[in-house]
């Protein structure tokens, strides 16, 4: 504690009713969180069965909990809960799983999974169509609303259509023993709000909860909260409310409002030290966000010394930008003797790397591209959890489907239709429909014989996934159909080779799993869609980082390149016409703290688009952020101010330009 601030010893000492822990960028928020943990276990004697500490990835929860253990000295902290909100939704659905109609098996569809149920209810929309219609069904379920309560607001072609949907869509889940994502947060939230017995077992686990990124939760996730810790109001809710910028995923910072209205006892205790960079960046990140109106008032300050000049850059267009930034970036690492991971190259949309990986190979320069194909997207595991969704719930008809058709074995689209029809007539799963009085009237004997085959092969390996360790039945599962041999069969050497090596790491890692939490493959099946196996992949890599400002968010870098920051892009077109600018300003804050030691900004005078070349403009947060800038190229376009800001600063920045 001696080493921690005087206001991160308040939050963490601080146990008289409701907290929220303003923890701006930089200023040790997980420390606060974890020696919290400590500090109710070891100096208020509180048990960890009776603390829960929620975030919103793996990532920071495996890393939360290895920083509480190493706090408490190898004290046991068996029953701290430290998880996602998801985790946390899942496991309470399958320990209340009788008060919801759910068995406690229940498959967890992941975004590939419900895409694909969504094409199927739409089969006349395009793709486009269909994607808006997911997300609006998303939004509503995250604010609680059903489909009747859709339905009745429903204004527009596209709310009617998604309304129908929604209800439909509910009714596919229902069948299919499932939930969403959405669902592992709603459900939950009803739950307790519907049914006191269960609420009170729940408030009763959870003597005090600490949220991590609060401004990041949605209306349900704060319904949740809610739920489990009154009427207390025993919690920590630390997050800032100038990095919310998760709004388009239903992320709501009026959260924040409400914890102010709701709680009139609330506590505020604001983390302003940052830790991470230096004055002249923070001094920039205070100008641009002081551009929002505030909720809270706060300000950023570090005793990191002034630190190099922001560098702002006007580059041609968008192939010199990536010329002029990787260049700069190899010149800069060869001056420093630094190491390739010190450097971040971040962007607002995912079609700007494309540049930067060009020249970063044209100079052989190691790089890692953030947000790219999860493990659990790659074919070959997807084909291997969805067995393994089919031996915790036979009910689950999306992974029956995938399953007994991979590996091929002569079962195809016409015995699944009629399978199909067979169900739809008993309202029962497929699998269920297998072993159905009279279902030789509606299959072919032939193919009948052959899904039957398949389906005792599911149940004899379901008997010994319950009893059995993991890895053995998984080994011996891929075994019996022959997967690695079809890999080979069907593809080319290198890339069968590449596809079995992931699907040998998969399952050494689950049967690992399984040896560390003593799990059977039955009980791991139901928690894998929540379970990344990102957490434990390419952090550890000498790389440049290219990012999305989104999946920046959490990540610090010595050295930091901003680019493409121009009107149209940062802010975001859509989102000034929409209105966002607000949640735009705070992109561009939470781009501008993730550099600890030296900034650099770039924009392009014309930018190709598709066959067009466009003229750009600079964006108006580059004058947002001050005049202690150095900006190369003064017969360049001048730097845009926003309407807001007025032409004085504009005027500024013109005199500015003339002095460089």
């Amino acid at each position: 504690m001696n080493k921690l601030n005087p206001a991160q010893r308040e939050a963490i000492r601080y146990l008289d009713g409701p907290l929220l822990v303003l923890a701006g960028a930089g200023s040790g928020k997980t420390g606060v969180i974890t020696h919290k943990i400590a500090y109710l276990v070891e100096e208020c004697g509180i048990s960890p069965h009776k603390i829960a500490a929620i975030t919103f990835t793996n990532k920071a929860a495996k890393e939360m909990q290895e920083r509480t253990a190493r706090l408490l000295k190898g004290r046991p902290v068996d029953g701290l809960t430290v998880c996602t909100f998801h985790a946390l939704g899942a496991k309470m659905l399958r320990q209340e799983a009788r008060h919801t109609g759910l068995k406690p098996s229940f498959s967890i569809l992941d975004a590939a999974d419900t895409g694909a149920l969504f094409q199927e209810l739409l089969k006349d929309a395009d793709k486009g169509r269909v994607r808006l219609i997911q997300n609006r069904i998303s939004l509503w379920k995250n604010a609680l609303i059903d489909p009747e309560a859709a339905a009745q607001e429903a204004v527009d072609d596209i709310d009617i259509q998604a309304a129908r949907a929604f209800a439909d869509y509910e009714r596919t889940l229902k069948a299919y023993q499932a939930v969403d994502f959405d669902d592992l947060i709603r459900l939950p939230a009803l739950l307790l709000a519907g049914n006191e017995e269960v609420a009170q077992r729940w408030r009763s686990r959870i003597w005090h909860l600490l949220v991590d990124e609060y401004q990041d939760t949605n209306r349900c996730q704060y319904r949740l909260v809610r739920l489990l810790t009154e009427p207390r109001a025993s919690f920590t809710a630390v997050g800032d409310d100038d990095q919310s910028i998760y709004g388009w995923r239903g992320a709501d910072i009026e959260n924040l409002r409400l914890l102010r209205d709701d709680y009139p006892r609330l506590h505020v205790v604001k983390l302003e030290q940052n830790y991470r960079s230096t004055t002249r960046i923070l001094a920039a990140a205070n100008s641009v966000i002081r551009h929002n109106p505030k909720l809270f008032e706060k300000k950023l300050w570090s005793d990191k010394g002034q630190g190099d000049a922001i560098q702002v850059v006007a580059c041609r267009d968008d192939e010199h930008e990536a010329e002029w930034v990787v260049t700069k970036l190899l010149a800069h690492k060869f001056e420093h003797r630094g190491k390739w991971e010190d450097y971040a190259i971040l962007y607002r949309g995912n079609y700007q790397a494309r540049a930067f990986e060009k020249q970063l190979r044209a100079h052989k320069a190691p790089y890692m591209l953030s947000g790219g194909q999860s493990f659990f997207d790659r074919s070959e595991i997807k084909d291997v959890t969805c067995y393994l969704r089919l031996l915790a719930n036979s009910d689950d008809d999306p992974a029956f489907i995938r399953a007994v058709t991979t590996p091929k074995r002569g079962i195809g689209g016409t015995t699944l239709e009629a399978l199909g029809r067979a169900a739809g007539r008993r309202h029962i799963s497929l699998f269920a429909a297998v072993f159905a009085a009279g279902v030789e009237a509606d299959v072919n004997p032939k193919q009948l014989a052959a899904v039957k085959e398949f389906a005792a092969f599911i149940n004899r390996m379901e008997w010994r996934a319950a009893r059995e360790p993991a890895g053995q039945v998984l080994t011996d599962l891929l075994r019996a159909i022959g997967y690695e041999s079809w890999l080979f069969e069907t593809l080319d050497p290198p890339a069968a080779e590449t596809k079995w090596s992931n699907v040998r790491d998969f399952v050494a890692w689950l049967a690992q799993k399984g040896e560390d939490e003593g799990k059977n493959l039955l009980e791991l099946a139901q928690t894998v869609a929540l379970i990344t196996m990102l957490d434990k992949n390419a952090t550890d890599q000498d790389a440049v980082q290219l990012a999305t400002l989104h999946a920046a968010k959490g990540l610090e870098f010595r050295h930091v390149f901003l680019v493409g920051v121009e009107e149209g892009i940062l802010p975001h077109r859509e989102s000034v016409d929409h209105g966002n600018i607000e949640e735009e300003r705070r992109l561009m804050y939470v781009g501008i703290t993730r550099a600890q030691m030296s900034l650099f900004l770039t924009y392009c005078e014309k930018r190709k688009q598709g066959r067009e070349i466009l003229t750009r403009e600079p964006s108006r947060f580059i004058a947002e952020m001050g005049d202690d800038l150095k900006v190369a190229g003064k017969n360049r376009a001048v730097v845009a101010d926003d309407k807001e800001a007025g032409r004085a600063k504009l005027a500024r920045f013109k005199e500015l330009l003339a002095k460089k």
